[in-house]
């Protein structure tokens, strides 16, 4: 296998499927079924999951709420996306523990680095919930920064688009797409991959990060494999 621990990312958009709001239990099986196959190969699988699919905080503060209230309920959000993906995980046979960075210790256990690790090198899952547990930042900040701390060898953004595009695809039938770029070229094209203040810390950190379309059956597993699916952002 090409990485040995990877850090997946999910925003909670993807977990809606076809819906309007809330969760779709087959997209949440499908996703369930794709970690498995890398778990099964021996690949330690840490996760971050948005709460965009529920509530999103910056929408709501546009819309006169207080941003610190509306950035904690989009940390409970992602509390409930990773309780759902847990129990999808664990309904596909996997063992699995969802950490939280702000305290709900009867649905998760609080985020412990040295434990969170123990758990990878065991062969669980862990699911971060709660963002970084701090309002203004968002999920991608989070992913990046338990991605550094549990020593991953990359970030997998898994999105609904195949990789990297000089435009947006969905809008410019004429964008075309990378296959590798630097940290520095995505800086200088303007090109929207996380939000800067979490693409920075990966760039400062030197951990690549591979961008690829997380609803096409297979996927993660070829990348993990080691073939070229996606956009794969690097020094």
């Amino acid at each position: 296998m090409q990485y040995k621990r990877i850090l997946l990312k999910l925003s909670g958009e993807a977990l809606m499927g076809d819906r309007q709001y809330g969760i779709d239990p087959k997209r949440l099986d499908d996703y369930a079924k794709e970690i498995k196959t890398i778990v099964d190969k021996g690949v330690e699988v840490a996760i971050v999951i948005g709460g965009g699919n529920i509530f999103r905080g910056i929408s709501g503060a546009s819309k006169g709420m207080d941003r610190v209230q509306g950035d904690h309920m989009g940390m409970l959000a992602t509390v409930i996306n990773g309780l759902a993906l847990q129990s999808s995980c664990e309904d596909n046979g996997m063992q699995t523990r969802l950490q939280s960075a702000i305290k709900i210790n009867e649905v998760a256990e609080p985020f412990i680095r040295r434990k969170a690790i123990r758990h990878l090198e065991k062969g669980r899952v862990v699911i971060f919930g709660g963002g970084t547990g701090n309002p203004y930042f968002t999920t991608d900040s989070a992913a990046v920064l338990r991605a550094i701390e549990m020593e991953a060898d990359v970030i997998l953004k898994g999105t609904r688009v195949d990789g990297i595009y000089t435009s947006d695809p969905e809008r410019n039938t004429d964008a075309t797409k990378f296959d590798f770029i630097s940290f520095d070229d995505v800086l200088r094209k303007g090109l929207k991959v996380m939000d800067t203040t979490a693409f920075t810390l990966s760039q400062e950190n030197q951990l690549p990060i591979i961008v690829f379309d997380m609803n096409t059956p297979g996927n993660l597993l070829r990348i993990i494999s080691g073939e070229n699916i996606g956009t794969k952002v690097n020094l």
